[in-house]
């Protein structure tokens, strides 16, 4: 799963995409690279990101859906609106990614009726505060329970489990040694009985061990990818497609050899 973000300040690529044809030229590269799945976004969730409102957020994602859908790829909004959800799907994307679980008000009946895959993501607390001084007395148990949850919620409002895929949610309140424990233990969430998708993509909890600025953490997003992939992950979201399209590739070609 490629990232495409269409905003002013996302962590990583905030404003470096912001324009339809830049966004869209970007989308076609993320094609020749081997992506599976276009992620856009178009309200950033970094740590202390501000809210944006529906009608600039809808402004921002729908011109490029309805450009790049032509295309061929699936594409993934990732959002909490039901309104862009909606928007969206209508546009030509194919799924839902929601940091929020589908917990706003009309996120799951939105779902419902869309009838679309939709990925669950953990999250404690809300963007602006997530990350002070996030607490747990079992990370993985905790992320777990919450899912497991989640997932019955939609099935119960008639979501198909098989349309369903869940994220931990790493960096998202979490300290590091909450993603590290995550990152061990994804296997964990098999039991969920869907898959699992993991995004750790130049996020600052490898900031946090690397000492590296956020464009200089190639090395270690490769690293975290190829851990997530060996326990169980069955989606990667990334910003740097080509070089984990070549990961998964060396890593699917070791585990035929056995």
């Amino acid at each position: 799963m490629g990232v495409l973000n269409v905003t002013p300040d996302s962590f990583s690529d905030g404003a470096k995409y912001h324009h339809l044809d830049l966004a869209a030229k970007r989308a076609l590269q993320m094609i020749e690279e081997g992506v599976d799945i276009i992620d856009i976004g178009g309200e950033s969730t970094r740590p202390g990101a501000s809210e944006v409102e529906l009608d600039e957020e809808l402004k921002r994602v729908v011109p490029l859906i309805e450009k790049i859908a032509p295309l061929g790829v699936p594409i993934s909004i990732d959002t909490s609106k039901p309104e862009v959800m909606r928007a969206a799907i209508n546009a030509g994307a194919h799924m839902v990614n929601d940091v929020r679980a589908l917990q706003e008000n009309g996120a799951i009946d939105a779902v419902a009726e869309l009838g679309c895959p939709v990925c669950l993501m953990h999250m404690q607390g809300q963007p602006r505060t997530m990350q002070n001084n996030p607490e747990y007395i079992d990370v993985v148990e905790e992320v777990a329970d919450f899912l497991a949850k989640r997932i019955t919620a939609c099935t119960a409002k008639g979501i198909d489990k098989d349309l369903i895929c869940v994220d931990p949610g790493f960096g998202f309140g979490k300290s590091l040694a909450h993603n590290l424990s995550l990152l061990n233990n994804l296997s964990h969430l098999e039991k969920l009985g869907v898959p699992v998708l993991a995004g750790m993509s130049r996020k600052s909890m490898l900031g946090q061990i690397t000492g590296k600025d956020v464009n200089e953490r190639l090395a270690a997003s490769l690293a975290v990818a190829l851990i997530a992939m060996q326990n169980g992950a069955k989606i990667i979201r990334v910003h740097d497609v080509k070089e984990t399209v070549d990961v998964r590739n060396v890593y699917l070609a070791a585990l035929s050899a056995n």
